[in-house]
């Protein structure tokens, strides 16, 4: 069962709409799918996308101050997290 929702989730754009050799937008770092769906996706897919794009713009960072690897940085790679119950 999904939880109402009363306010809706903002685009993650910031008007910059260039991609990168990855395919994400260099502003939002969304992928084409997720740019060119967003109003059909639910809130609770806006909002897993929303925090899909900062895991990867955070490991964008990594990358380009040399702390991990480019060819380590994959889509989605993260470990889910557990159970809180």
């Amino acid at each position: 069962m999904e939880q109402l929702e009363f306010f809706s989730v903002p685009s993650p754009c910031v008007g910059v709409c260039t991609v990168d050799n990855k395919g994400y937008c260099q502003g939002c770092m969304r992928k084409r799918e997720e740019r060119f769906n967003w109003l059909a996706f639910t809130p609770a897919q806006q909002r897993h996308i929303i925090k899909l794009c900062k895991q990867r713009y955070y490991r964008k960072r990594l990358a380009q101050r040399g702390e991990i690897p480019i060819q380590q940085i994959e889509e989605d790679e993260l470990p889910p997290q557990g159970s809180l119950f």
